[in-house]
């Protein structure tokens, strides 16, 4: 890190605090560089806070005091944009906004440079505004007053993205994403992966993995109907809202985990045949981790994973000698299925060593020195 970073007054912006997944561990990085940061959040729940973050001074909004706010956050986007602007980063020399929700529209004055990094324009407000409005349990007046809310908050993120001076995005497709809906070039400096504390795992795999958050865009529906179809054992880590339509679907031979420790998850990895990754996401942290482990991975060929996955494509000349896994679309389960036949046809050429390898381009130093350089040059360029 360059000398005059620790010099810094620095504002971490993060949209809220209610879970451990790939925004967290980029904050729980940025606090790393940043031992002198203050932290800013719409939602805090502390006892979702890791370790190094337990004792690191979080401010909230007035949403806090909302009842229910840490399980029901998504509910009050009507007041995200009052919110994120209610918090007070005058004082700061730079403030870093971590953005999937509205945390860039924080307010900073004339002489602080602000710097977005963003995961994801907000899904629920463009790519995937339909998909949100017709999910099942929404009903006439909720979908209603989402569907004014969105309008509304739709155009203030919009025009929040002028408060911001320099973007980074976390992939090249997050940055075609920010150019398409803010018009805002973008530099592109990926996440920090658990990397250099994962093995590469001993035999063959016994099982099918997929590790994701529970819901609907996540697509494991796939994974399920896939492996039921072919009669192979799926295991599946994480857990949310749609758990008992996923159960109900689910033979015998598909094990749903839950959440696990990061111990646990390694575990896992480290013995699975591959990973199944049937969603489409912005960057994906899960088929990294798999790689590091120096297990394939099997993936939806959009998004993310075209840049993190060394993929074979189905009908395809296959190399999986210098591959990390296979590809498949369209997004069915017909598709996949073809995807883990062909897998499974050259499942013993694939290269550990090769796959973990491709991963370490990913590891959470080197996204600690690419952001101190970026920040070096945008305070002093």
């Amino acid at each position: 890190m360059a000398n005059s970073l620790p010099d810094l007054r620095v504002a971490i912006v993060h949209y809220w605090f209610v879970a451990r997944r790939g925004g967290e561990r980029v904050v729980e990085a940025l606090a790393e560089m940043f031992p002198q940061a203050d932290l800013f959040t719409l939602v805090l729940d502390r006892a979702a806070l890791p370790p190094s973050l337990q004792t690191r001074r979080i401010t909230p909004s007035f949403l806090q005091k909302f009842p229910g706010a840490k399980k029901h956050y998504q509910k009050f986007l009507p007041f995200f944009p009052l919110a994120v602007e209610s918090l007070n980063v005058d004082d700061y020399d730079l403030v870093i906004s971590s953005e999937s929700g509205p945390a860039k529209g924080v307010l900073t004055t004339p002489h602080t440079r602000h710097i977005c990094y963003c995961h994801s324009p907000m899904r629920y407000l463009w790519d995937m505004y339909h998909d949100y409005r017709e999910r099942p349990g929404m009903g006439r007046i909720s979908r209603a007053v989402f569907t004014a809310s969105a309008h509304y908050v739709r155009m203030w993120d919009l025009a929040t993205a002028s408060r911001v001076d320099h973007f980074v995005a976390n992939s090249a497709n997050v940055a075609a994403r920010i150019r398409k809906h803010y018009r805002r070039e973008a530099a592109v400096i990926y996440p920090p992966c658990d990397v250099s504390g994962a093995a590469i795992g001993a035999g063959d795999g016994e099982y099918y993995l997929a590790a994701s958050q529970l819901v609907r865009y996540k697509r494991l529906d796939l994974a399920i109907g896939a492996c039921r179809r072919l009669g192979r054992k799926l295991r599946i880590i994480g857990d949310g809202e749609e758990y008992a339509r996923l159960r109900k679907t689910a033979g015998p031979d598909v094990d749903f985990l839950g959440y696990l420790e990061p111990h646990a998850m390694h575990e896992q990895y480290a013995h699975c045949r591959a990973l199944l990754f049937p969603g489409e996401e912005d960057f994906g942290i899960v088929p990294v981790e798999a790689q590091a482990h120096g297990r394939p991975v099997i993936a939806y060929g959009r998004g993310g994973a075209l840049e993190t996955v060394k993929g074979i494509c189905v009908g395809e000349a296959a190399t999986p000698e210098t591959s990390t896994g296979v590809f498949f679309a369209p997004q069915s389960v017909e598709a996949l299925v073809d995807a883990i036949r062909l897998f499974e046809s050259m499942e013993k050429r694939f290269s550990p060593a090769f796959i973990r390898s491709q991963a370490e381009r990913f590891d959470a130093f080197r996204f600690k020195s690419e952001m101190a350089a970026f920040i070096e040059e945008k305070m002093h360029g």
